[in-house]
């Protein structure tokens, strides 16, 4: 059963999630958008998406770049979860999985690390 919520809401957790960040983290995210969208195009069932040129990967040549993203899918998130507790834990996830990739640390890492 889907959880109905506000967009206003979801928001404020997403931003929520983004606070959870350990600070020294955060202070080294670097040229990056956080979005939310009801859901991607191409796959509807997406949660959380990184796009963009994680920071392991820049080198001298990085400059003037357009923003990564990050962008929270909130249908999709919504319909998955239970309760407004349970949507508050896997918009937490996923920023943190998405996140993580703006760093650098892979899928499989992830999963290893049991951010899958």
């Amino acid at each position: 059963m889907a959880v109905e919520m506000s967009r206003a809401r979801f928001d404020e957790l997403v931003s929520d999630a983004l606070d959870l960040i350990p600070v020294e983290f955060a202070k080294a995210m670097d040229n990056i958008v956080v979005l939310v969208e009801d859901h991607n195009q191409e796959e509807p069932s997406l949660l959380g998406l990184y796009e963009g040129i994680a920071l392991t990967e820049r080198d001298s040549t990085y400059g003037g770049a357009l923003p990564d993203r990050i962008t929270v899918y909130r249908e999709p998130l919504l319909e998955m979860c239970a309760d407004e507790a349970e949507v508050v834990d896997e918009i937490a996830v996923t920023v943190v999985h998405e996140v993580a990739h703006h760093f650098g640390i892979d899928d499989a890492k992830l999963h290893e690390l049991g951010w899958g």
